[in-house]
């Protein structure tokens, strides 16, 4: 097994064919999406950002997904999981856009989906897009968990980002199911100790339901910082924040484009214990569902795995009330002086989300923008489609 090199990538790296185009969709709204009032809104605020209508930026993203080639049904998919995501501040979001993020695979051939055993299922992704596959994935771990009490499923042959796990894992918790969603990439983050990345920035998803409420929805990266938030950073020309990235001699850096050209990015507490969980993740979302695990972005084969659990299966009808309870008990925790409040993982980003669609815009960095706006004036109707097809 050859050493694996160091991380080195540009804007463009991700991508691997040129875009095309398909026809217009007018698909209904789905989960990370809402209909505003206002058709455009442009307007810079104090931060630097610029205000753009939710309806807008939707409608720019949606053409702009399409010059890669997409049908409107995988569209569709792409296109609410990327709107989950900006819509909390997350950057998963349409930064995957404008960065071939969501690089589509002329080459790519049909999905192949097994069932070695009635409870689980390995996914081929065939080179398809990994939000297509992983949220498959989901939709076939909640068939088995309602069949079995639990279902498990693993993808591989996947080379593109999954986005915000959380997306994925609260749509499980959102049927009364445990969901836990673990994601593998290719080299970007050093073990601790490390000047060379091995890891990828290998994010867990966990929603855990409860009763009287939606379920608390974790959504995290092993690693201290998102590679697309690197791409975010270089976009803008902003400096990272301290102690997440460091340059290719081991040294810590802000700047993005020294941890891009041969750097890494660092775990989250720049230590053993987080590392030794990104390890974890690795070995279950890399080896164990087929995925590579050496030169991963060389080989287009990155892993996920997805569990859906009944918590009924282990005797305990009353965990929904319980859950809730303990959440709460959290919640109200004696607070430390100047602590306003204590969130649940996910509450921030969900009322970023729910403020944003109250107001109907949101804040947009200009450079990524104006990115996006130039893909989607590539868009043309009369465009070859290409669509994903299962074996």
């Amino acid at each position: 097994i050859r050493h694996t090199q160091k991380m080195s990538f540009s804007l463009k790296s991700a991508s691997i064919t040129p875009g095309v185009t398909m026809m217009k969709s007018k698909s209904p709204l789905k989960r990370g999406r809402v209909s505003s009032a206002s058709k455009k809104s442009f307007v810079v605020k104090a931060s630097g950002d610029t205000m753009v209508s939710i309806d807008e930026l939707t409608e720019t993203t949606r053409k702009a997904i399409k010059t890669y080639g997409y049908d409107e049904k995988a569209t569709e998919c792409i296109l609410d999981i990327l709107m989950y995501a900006q819509l909390r501040g997350n950057n998963q979001g349409i930064i995957k856009v404008t960065t071939n993020g969501i690089a589509r695979d002329p080459e790519a051939t049909p999905i192949k989906i097994t069932e070695p055993v009635p409870l689980s299922a390995a996914i081929d992704g065939g080179n398809n897009h990994g939000m297509i596959v992983l949220d498959k994935a989901a939709e076939i771990a909640i068939e088995k968990c309602k069949q079995h009490g639990v279902g498990v499923v693993g993808t591989n042959h996947t080379f593109t980002s999954t986005g915000a796990l959380g997306y994925y894992a609260k749509k499980i918790g959102e049927q009364g199911m445990v969901g836990i969603v673990l994601a593998q990439s290719p080299e970007f983050v050093a073990p601790a100790g490390a000047k060379q990345a091995i890891f990828g920035t290998n994010p867990i998803g966990c929603s855990i339901p409860r009763k009287g409420g939606e379920p608390m929805t974790l959504d995290m990266a092993t690693s201290a910082y998102a590679f697309f938030g690197l791409l975010e950073a270089k976009t803008s020309g902003k400096p990272l924040p301290p102690n997440v990235a460091q340059d290719k001699d081991g040294n810590m850096t802000t700047d993005a484009n020294a941890a891009l050209d041969g750097g890494a990015i660092m775990t989250f507490d720049c230590g053993y214990k987080s590392s030794n969980l990104s390890l974890c993740i690795e070995l279950l979302a890399g080896p164990l569902v087929g995925a590579a695990y050496n030169d991963k972005k060389a080989a287009k084969n990155w892993g996920n795995l997805v569990f859906a659990i009944d918590p009924k299966i282990l005797g305990n009808d009353d965990f929904l009330e319980q859950s809730a309870f303990v959440m709460e008990r959290v919640k109200n925790a004696e607070r430390k002086e100047g602590v306003s409040s204590i969130n649940l993982p996910g509450e921030r980003g969900d009322a970023l989300a729910a403020e944003n669609k109250k107001k109907g815009t949101i804040g947009v960095e200009p450079n990524l923008w104006k990115g996006l706006q130039e893909y989607a004036a590539k868009y043309d109707p009369k465009a070859e489609v290409f669509p994903i097809e299962w074996a």
